[in-house]
């Protein structure tokens, strides 16, 4: 029987310097089965959002109007529900373990089962103002019987499941819920930005042998780490290319936005990229009068803040053990990783593989889907599009394997705060 496609999945970024929306489409054919096909997908200058947290709620909802109203005009039909990214400093991980017996005479592990044990490891005592975003199986026990990815059909009297439980903060949840809503649009659900990136770029191999992708936005870098198949953990600083674009700045003794487009069009992150005799004349990237600059003294400044945060980086990877010790490497992604030299820079001072993480197996018309920035957008497209596929095919079970179970609960929460 072929299940019905077409319907239109939109997703909404809501980052500290763009907005973006993306909306796709499952198409179904005989050759290939479902694909991804991306319709179109904008961004709007973001106001009312820093390091992730609203500050005003009024002009996130004219953000989120504006790149509605384009998505609409792109894709030529209405905008209902959108998949909606959640990020910010405030994203804690805990792990936690549920255990239920067998519901079965018989002892054979259903689905069900399955359900109730994660549902037993999501009643966690929440610290307070928390609410739990995800629960994401690591594996699963029977019996004694550790390490078990898959123990639907096995027998057994007692099942145990290990989870990571992704926890956001309740203010910050309420306020980005309240700005959706008051935007006109229904919320399908909230999704971790990053757990959703990682959807987009990483392939499942890269996913077991152990691998961490690094989203480097506006004020915010967010990281990834996954082994075995699993996230083991996730974790967000406080630094992103805006802090490259300040320090610029002040180095040069010139404005933001001149060293904002200075960064965009000479900028590298290795200082031996160019010679010490080239010079840049600020007066190319807006100043109002000729100022001639070394070229190396501006990747000297990019350097070392790009290495500050590959340092911070570096020190997530070392508290889970696993500091130059992800054969996968590293898969860089976010606005702030088009900066030419990233990847050289990465290889140096994490001492892993890097590459840039470009959506895959996305079909697009548009050439946004191989543009950095957009790649949690088009993740969090890429989830709608399997939790619907997932949940259409009646394995609940298989989608809360996969993804975790997300607040499903947040549309009635939340309705009472529209006014």
């Amino acid at each position: 029987m072929k299940r019905k496609s077409g319907n239109l999945i939109a997703a909404l970024d809501i980052g500290s310097r763009n907005v973006r929306m993306a909306v796709g489409q499952i198409i179904s054919s005989d050759m290939s089965g479902n694909e991804l096909q991306i319709l179109g997908a904008v961004d709007c200058v973001s106001e009312g959002v820093s390091k992730g947290k609203i500050n005003s709620i009024e002009d996130v909802v004219s953000s989120i109007s504006a790149a509605l109203e384009r998505a609409e005009r792109m894709v030529g039909t209405p905008v209902d529900s959108v998949w909606v990214g959640v990020s910010g400093l405030q994203i804690i991980l805990q792990s936690s373990k549920g255990v239920v017996a067998v519901s079965k005479a018989n002892n054979e592990i259903t689905e069900e089962d399955v359900s109730r044990a994660l549902e037993a490891a999501r009643s966690i005592a929440t610290p307070l103002n928390y609410e739990v975003l995800h629960v994401l199986p690591r594996n699963y026990g029977v019996d004694g019987q550790v390490a078990i990815k898959d123990p639907v059909g096995m027998t057994g009297i007692r099942l145990e499941v290990d989870s990571s439980i992704i926890l956001g903060a309740s203010a910050q949840i309420k306020n980005l819920t309240k700005a959706v809503y008051r935007s006109g649009l229904e919320i399908d659900d909230l999704v971790l930005s990053v757990l959703a990136t990682s959807e987009a770029v990483l392939t499942r191999r890269q996913k077991e042998l152990g691998v961490a992708v690094v989203d480097i936005g506006a004020t915010t870098t967010s990281i990834i780490v996954f082994e075995d198949g699993e996230m083991i953990h996730t974790a967000v600083l406080p630094l992103g290319s805006e802090s490259i674009t300040n320090d610029l700045a002040i180095g040069l003794r010139t404005s933001v936005d001149i060293a904002d487009m200075t960064k965009i069009e000479y900028g590298h992150c290795l200082p031996e990229a160019s010679d010490r005799r080239i010079q840049v004349d600020l007066q190319d990237a807006g100043a109002s009068s000729s100022e001639l600059v070394k070229q190396r003294y501006i990747n000297e400044i990019i350097n070392a803040r790009v290495e500050e945060i590959l340092q911070k980086v570096d020190d997530e990877l070392r508290s889970v053990q696993r500091s130059g010790l992800l054969p996968a490497g590293v898969v860089f992604t976010g606005g702030g990783s088009k900066l030419p030299g990233m990847v050289e820079c990465a290889k140096k001072v994490l001492r892993l593989p890097a590459t840039l993480g470009y959506p895959l197996n996305i079909v697009s018309v548009t050439e946004k889907v191989n543009d950095l920035g957009y790649a949690t957008v088009l993740g969090l497209v890429k989830w709608g599009s399997l939790m619907d596929e997932m949940g259409a095919s009646g394995s609940s079970v298989n989608v809360l394997k996969s993804f975790g179970k997300a607040g499903g609960q947040l549309k009635k929460w939340f309705k009472v705060l529209v006014p």
